[in-house]
């Protein structure tokens, strides 16, 4: 994890890969109960026999799954001091060019891209990569987001 003492040096890492999380399983029971979370039950995800039949040859994570992932792969690679609170404030960009197939280990990278003043605080673009261990295209492309407030 790279740790950063305040806002000013986190600054200074523009244009800068800042790491990577560890690698994190998929599994089957992850990939239900996002189901059930939000009621996407499409068989490609929570059907292992109907899936292994398809081209992935099983199920698959949602995209919004491995999306919903960000968050904490970003708390694993970076932190700031100092802070009195840091807020999801969205996505400007977010690609799936990969599956992810239930059973596989993914990890995330981040790059700050950009961090700007704003009224409440510093706006921060962080390019967010997920990786699938073994593939070349990654799961995930997303520029996140978030405010940093002091």
């Amino acid at each position: 994890m790279r740790s950063f003492t305040s806002l000013a040096e986190f600054a200074e890492a523009k244009g800068e890969h800042l790491g990577y999380s560890p690698w994190r399983d998929i599994t089957q029971p992850q990939v239900n109960l996002f189901a059930d979370a939000t009621d996407d039950h499409q068989w490609i995800h929570v059907d292992p026999e109907r899936a292994a039949e398809s081209p992935f040859g099983g199920t698959i994570a949602h995209g919004y799954l491995t999306l919903a992932l960000l968050p904490v792969f970003m708390t694993e690679i970076f932190s700031i001091g100092g802070l009195t609170m840091g807020i999801n404030f969205g996505l400007n960009k977010v690609r799936f060019p990969s599956p992810v197939k239930v059973g596989a280990r993914v990890r995330g990278g981040a790059e700050l891209t950009d961090l700007k003043n704003s009224p409440a605080g510093k706006l921060a673009t962080v390019k967010m990569t997920v990786e699938v261990e073994g593939q070349k295209r990654p799961a995930c492309v997303a520029e996140t987001l978030s405010l940093y407030v002091v």
